[in-house]
């Protein structure tokens, strides 16, 4: 059988999701970024007390938020490599990691399930444009799986 036909039919998610932390109410970005940063995810589920995600926490909301005015952004093209602007930013993000992230908390993020393969879970990333899903079963969080995580378990393959 083929290595993409094994990635596809036999590579069930169960074998390849990361286990993580969950965001809950009073974490703080610090705690998120240390998480984060440990398995290379760029977002963590934001869970209730029983488990139940309520909404996502993600890298690229916070930083942006908190560190890109949209005239930045708008004007991304153009900038050049100094910028007045950013002089205290170091003040900044040592303010930032002591804040809980439940400001940065959005809307829920695309899940699947732990039986799901690694090829629905690629197609899924493809089609809502993310690089991670949440796993869930049985409405309690279990892990994340990113492209990273897919792509290993497909080189892992051919090993």
């Amino acid at each position: 059988m083929s290595t993409c036909a094994i990635f596809n039919y036999i590579m069930k998610l169960e074998k390849i999701f990361m286990h993580t932390r969950v965001a809950e109410a009073g974490m703080t970005v610090g705690e998120f970024f240390t998480e984060s940063s440990r398995l290379c995810i760029p977002a963590l589920p934001f869970c209730t007390k029983s488990g139940r995600i309520k909404g996502r926490v993600t890298l690229k909301n916070i930083l942006k938020t908190s560190f890109l005015p949209d005239y930045l952004v708008d004007s991304a093209q153009i900038l050049g490599d100094e910028l007045a602007s950013t002089k205290d930013i170091e003040a900044k993000a040592q303010q930032l990691l002591v804040m809980p992230v439940d400001p940065y908390v959005q809307e829920p993020h695309q899940s699947v399930s732990s039986d799901s393969s690694c090829a629905k879970a690629l197609a899924l990333m493809e089609q809502i444009d993310t690089s991670y899903l949440f796993v869930v079963d049985d409405w309690q969080y279990r892990g994340v799986v990113t492209i990273q995580s897919l792509a290993r378990a497909l080189f892992q393959l051919d090993q």
